[in-house]
């Protein structure tokens, strides 16, 4: 009897199958806003909903055009700007200026903790009567509400960032008796640079929608003022062009903030963990 000798075919080789990598997010977002162009296009020629209402996107974009050939949108483009900006560096300097201040003394900041609770949730509308009296619609009037809107964004983040300050390295500084602009140049300062780009993020966000809405109470110069004046026109084209505007605004002040995050924490550990290698 003879043993049959059992033969194995050698193991194949699995099939390596090329998947499809995933879909870059500009992409993604490129197709999402396309998407949302079409169906502000054809909701209202279906008649979904009334086109005096809602127009269909292109005449919006015609709208648009007639707007950016004249000089009245450039200059309420250039007041929004400025009040944007004005308000926005205003309360960046008070809140890093006083957030460090209270930050550093244990004392303040006991004293000021329940008073900055009572007024950082107070809507910045609500002080609309109070900025009217005081200044009627002049700019100024839409500067109280950016700067008192955007200003508790930037204080509360660097109040943790203060508190986030490694109590060794804090001992140790004054253990070598480093005077206390030294100690906040070289030991406060790092720690609560990320929380102050995180407060200047939110906080330009913040500032851009009370410099509208200013605007479009108050009547303070800008675009928001030139969307109230479409919308009580009747031109509902140009009101949704202007709201356009306003959208594209935010998205640029929102990539500024976050290009400016990055170059100035291009040495922190969370911000080198996004570049890609």
């Amino acid at each position: 009897m003879t043993a049959a000798t059992a033969t194995t075919a050698p193991a194949r080789a699995p099939r390596t199958t090329r998947g499809r990598g995933p879909v870059p997010t500009p992409v993604l977002g490129a197709a999402g806003v396309l998407g949302l162009m079409a169906l502000l296009e054809l909701v209202p020629r279906l008649g979904v909903v009334d086109r005096r209402f809602l127009p269909p996107f292109s005449e919006m974009i015609a709208a648009l055009a007639g707007q950016m050939s004249s000089a009245e949108f450039w200059v309420a483009l250039v007041a929004t700007i400025r009040g944007w900006a004005i308000g926005l560096a205003i309360a960046v300097a008070a809140g890093v200026v006083l957030g460090i201040l209270i930050g550093s003394i244990p004392l303040l900041r006991a004293a000021t903790n329940s008073t900055i609770e009572f007024l950082r949730p107070i809507p910045s509308v609500a002080l609309i009567p109070l900025a009217v009296l005081l200044y009627g619609s002049d700019l100024r009037a839409t500067l109280i509400l950016v700067v008192y809107a955007s200003f508790w964004q930037v204080l509360v983040q660097v109040l943790y960032g203060v508190r986030d300050v490694d109590p060794v390295a804090r001992e140790t500084a004054r253990s070598y008796r480093f005077r206390r602009w030294t100690q906040v140049r070289t030991v406060i300062w790092p720690t609560a640079l990320p929380y102050v780009m995180t407060g200047f993020r939110l906080a330009a966000a913040v500032a851009l929608i009370l410099e509208i809405t200013g605007e479009l109470i108050i009547g303070s110069p800008g675009l928001g003022a030139q969307i109230k004046v479409a919308q009580s026109s009747g031109a509902v084209d140009t009101m949704y062009a202007l709201v356009i505007v306003t959208g594209v605004f935010g998205v640029l002040v929102n990539l500024l903030a976050r290009f400016a995050e990055r170059r100035v924490l291009a040495w922190h550990p969370s911000v080198r963990g996004e570049v890609p290698k």
